[in-house]
């Protein structure tokens, strides 16, 4: 899996089996499993439970997704008495208690083992050196284990010293000579997102060589494009865990892989400002974290900064909006209680470029005669789409039914849709109710002009639907003479959905009327 893969559709919308998360429930309390995790290995011990006990005494009583954490980092192979896990990564988005879990593990390995070389790194030496003295030592010098700890504070030789064990935690820069020295039992990599290469894991890696029980831990709330290393630790983990559960699946004794990783994550499709989004992906929201100090959160962030602090997604660059598609007033026509009878509607269905999606879109008149627009059905594939526009074709009785011609990725479709009772109609002066229309070119460069303007002009609604949002914000158009159509290839997100409700759009206004027509002289001679 590649770094760009990371980011991928497929790899976002995969998910762990239930019983995963009944597991998780059963033994930890932890009611918000995360969407890529590590699964404990009952027959392995662990020294999770005194890392707990290491957090308690510290005045951080462990949650249940940190005891989840601990728990499966610190497995012992029982056949080598040596941790399973040598890296442990961890992607969790900010004031989730991640802090409290990194001095926790460094803390619980000075009192653990003997003569242990413990270094922590952040984005810079400054920082790393700003929460070791003021985060680190407070807590430890303000607990129960203060009297086994001293502090030296003198600049190039930081160390908190534990005397019971001769151990040291140590700070060190973000250079190829980071960790250079003494050997290294645990190196910890913290705020990941801010490292643009593997400098650093280059440096700690050979250090570690000849521990037996060393570990490399890193950590990070989801950064932005340029955070090569992170995307590139984050896709691994996605990667070793999706694996890990396929062998399960087949041999339930699987070895397991010597990299644990944990992921909480907000797919695109899960809106931002939902709580049941904000519980799916937030381990401490209910424990030292409120409702209110996200949505304070939320108000005050840029939508692209909280998808990063809070949902843990990679912050991606805002290419130049495309002049063609308001996307600005969008927003403005966002009517949430929008819900007209369908007693003047069309339906339509497109393809994604690459057919790894079909969406299905509506066209609805609203009594005042704006039209609503929504997304009715998007999913993976098209194997689903005929049979799904059938069905609401069936209950919906649309006026009309359309789909993009030869070139779009749906008209290969035309003939199933037909097959299966959406035909086009033999009368084209009197339609039926229902009929299928297949849009040519001129047509679709009509319907993508036509919304622009009602966009601008205010005549349609739709209720704020993630997918069709993105599209629309991602959205991009080629030129067909001194006019234009939506561009799937040029686009930056899948398009179908927007593609669909325009159509739909389209279909109602310019091709519904002739249904209506014919309805309204065969009721007058009835």
């Amino acid at each position: 899996m590649t770094t760009a893969s990371m980011t991928s559709e497929s790899s976002e919308t995969w998910a762990p089996p239930a019983s995963f998360a009944e597991d998780l429930l059963d033994r930890y309390g932890l009611t918000c499993p995360p969407r890529w995790g590590t699964p404990r290995n009952p027959d392995f011990p662990s020294l999770g439970p005194k890392l707990w006990k290491v957090m308690a005494a510290l005045g951080a009583p462990p949650m249940p997704w940190q005891k989840y954490v601990t728990d499966v980092a610190l497995e012992i192979d029982p056949a080598t008495g040596v941790f399973v896990h040598r890296e442990v990564g961890l992607s969790v988005s900010r004031q989730q208690g991640k802090t409290e879990l990194t001095l926790g593990a460094q803390v619980h390995r000075a009192l653990a083992f003997p003569r242990q070389n413990i270094i922590y790194a952040a984005q810079t030496r400054g920082m790393a050196r700003q929460r070791w003295e003021d985060e680190f030592w407070e807590k430890i010098s303000g607990s129960s284990l203060a009297k086994r700890a001293r502090i030296r504070k003198s600049n190039g030789n930081e160390a908190i010293l534990w005397t019971p064990t001769r151990s040291r935690m140590g700070i060190t820069a973000n250079t190829e000579k980071a960790g250079h020295g003494p050997p290294l039992d645990l190196g910890f990599i913290d705020e990941a997102f801010a490292h643009e290469d593997d400098r650093l894991e280059q440096a700690f890696s050979p250090a570690m060589l000849t521990r037996s029980m060393a570990q490399l831990w890193w950590a990070s709330a989801g950064g932005t494009e340029k955070s090569v290393w992170l995307n590139k630790k984050r896709a691994k983990g996605r990667e070793v865990v999706e694996a890990l559960w396929a062998a399960l699946a087949e041999d339930p004794a699987s070895t397991r892989p010597r990299a644990a990783y944990f992921e909480w994550f907000a797919p695109d499709d899960m809106p931002r400002d939902d709580p049941a989004t904000w519980y799916a992906t937030l381990p401490a929201l209910g424990f030292t974290v409120t409702e209110e100090t996200i949505r304070a959160e939320l108000e005050k962030l840029d939508p692209a900064e909280f998808d990063r602090a809070y949902l843990n997604r990679t912050r991606k660059a805002t290419p130049p909006a495309d002049p063609n598609v308001p996307k600005d007033a969008w927003t403005g026509l966002v009517d949430e209680q929008s819900r007209p009878a369908a007693d003047e509607v069309a339906l339509a269905l497109d393809v994604s470029k690459d057919r790894r999606y079909a969406s299905i879109g509506a066209a609805i008149r609203r009594p005042d005669g704006s039209v609503h627009l929504e997304l009715l059905d998007r999913r993976a594939g098209t194997d689903w789409a005929v049979a799904a526009l059938a069905r609401l074709a069936a209950l919906w009785r649309p006026l009309v039914v359309a789909v993009a011609s030869t070139g779009a990725p749906v008209a290969s479709l035309i003939d199933d849709l037909t097959a299966a009772g959406i035909t086009v109609p033999e009368d084209k002066e009197h339609p039926h109710r229902g009929h299928l229309v297949v849009m040519r070119s001129g047509d679709m460069i009509e319907a993508c002009g036509q919304l622009a303007d009602a966009m601008r002009q205010g005549t349609v609604r739709h209720i704020e639907q993630a997918p069709l949002t993105a599209a629309v914000n991602g959205a991009r158009t080629r030129r067909v003479g001194d006019a234009w159509v939506l561009d799937r290839t040029a686009s930056l997100v899948d398009v179908s959905p927007l593609v669909a409700v325009t159509n739909a759009r389209w279909a109602l206004l310019a091709r519904g009327p002739a249904v209506l027509d014919d309805y309204d002289i065969a009721d007058s001679f009835g």
